[in-house]
């Protein structure tokens, strides 16, 4: 493949993965905005975040069926439709109780992209060259929570939240168009597979099954929880207790995907030396001591602002180096069901994702501290989970040789 095709193909890609976040993190430096507009709390639009969650958990499920049974190009188009139309019903939203469910609609319409987009990564690279591509997505996607917040910021205050999803319904159009003229696909439909629900459960428990598969989905999606628990507490943490206006929250929001996006491209240079296994348990050990810190440091009142800053862009810095590794070590075994594993991977860390973000709602009131326990808890979780399934994976591995 010429480099051209390759820097089309990622960037495409990237597009269709980074439509989600756009979503997600343009919004948020109007929760305030939204809260008066709407006559409610920040909490309660808070939900708005946990239902575009719940939504593209549920979606993931829904499209990777789809995208083995009819190709890759179908679904994704119709789901990219239905996320344009969600988007524009949005711009018109006078209830919390519809905004709720219209962002839940938009989500199930999103998470068509970043399926297919995971899925055709698996369709038309190596196996080999699958973490350096998913790393290299990890730039584009990186852009998001750079540009999606300072961007958001500057239309909520000259022109009003609701019109961050009229960009978002535009957005839309681009990647629909992006598709269907620059994203190829050499998957053939394989008509074999039915779309009802006996056998669709029955191809999910057979991913499931695969050692590989569910040491590393599920290491990942649980580590993966921390950035959800960051996103949807950073508006708390940023304009309600240090009280930071909607503009320099998205600056710093901005500055501290750096950290992920950084951590992402080194991921690239450092599988030239270090092995995908070895990057994971490393980034988990040292997220683990990093959260430890943090939570220490906000008990004994000891960080202010730019402390609090640091520690996060520290944080954030573990999770770009363990996601791509995660990713790509999941999907590896797999070619026919692809679309059945990527989109049961994606459900999983969006479902976990949608936990913490209803965990943040609960308990992340006037106080950083639960933050930290969830960044706690999480990873060590996930460290668990790796040892454990590294056990059944060479255990797997004995048995076929």
């Amino acid at each position: 493949m010429d480099k051209k095709k390759y820097f089309s193909l990622v960037l495409v890609l990237g597009s269709l993965t980074a439509l989600g976040p756009f979503s997600i993190d343009m919004y948020l430096p109007g929760f305030t905005g939204i809260a008066e507009d709407l006559n409610t709390s920040v909490s309660n639009v808070s939900l708005t975040l946990s239902s575009y969650f719940i939504g593209i958990s549920a979606g993931q499920l829904l499209y990777g069926p789809l995208l083995d049974r009819y190709g890759r190009k179908k679904p994704l188009y119709i789901g990219v439709i239905v996320y344009i139309l969600a988007s524009f019903a949005c711009y018109f939203v006078t209830s919390i109780d519809y905004f709720i469910g219209l962002r839940f609609i938009q989500a199930v319409g999103s998470c068509a992209a970043s399926v297919a987009a995971l899925t055709m990564v698996r369709d038309l690279f190596p196996v080999k060259e699958i973490p350096k591509v998913f790393a290299k997505l990890m730039l584009v996607l990186g852009l998001s929570p750079m540009l999606a917040p300072t961007l958001g910021g500057y239309i909520t205050a000259d022109y009003g939240w609701h019109m961050v999803f009229l960009v978002l319904t535009f957005m839309g159009i681009a990647v629909l168009l992006a598709s269907k003229f620059f994203l190829p696909s050499n998957y053939e439909p394989d008509t074999t597979i039915s779309l009802k629900p006996k056998p669709i459960i029955k191809n999910f428990l057979l991913v499931l099954k695969e050692p590989q598969f569910y040491t590393y989905a599920f290491t990942g999606a649980v580590a993966f929880s921390g950035l959800f628990t960051y996103v949807a507490s950073s508006p708390v943490i940023f304009m309600d207790i240090f009280d930071v206006d909607g503009k320099t929250y998205g600056w710093i929001f901005a500055f501290l995907s750096i950290s992920f996006i950084g951590t992402s491209q080194l991921n690239s240079y450092l599988l030239r030396t270090y092995s995908s296994e070895q990057l994971i348990t490393f980034g988990l050990r040292l997220q683990f001591f990093i959260s430890v810190i943090f939570a220490i440091g906000i008990y004994f009142n000891l960080l202010n602002l730019y402390g609090v800053i640091a520690m996060l862009f520290l944080f954030l810095g573990c999770l770009g180096l363990c996601n791509p590794n995660t990713t790509g070590l999941s999907l590896a075994p797999f070619a026919k069901n692809a679309g059945s594993a990527s989109s049961l991977m994606g459900a999983v860390q969006m479902g976990l994702g949608s936990l913490a973000s209803v965990a943040v709602g609960i308990f992340v009131t006037d106080s950083i501290l639960p933050v930290t326990i969830i960044f706690i808890g999480s990873t060590l979780l996930a460290l668990l989970i790796l040892h454990f399934g590294k056990r059944n994976i060479l255990q797997e591995n004995r048995l076929n040789d």
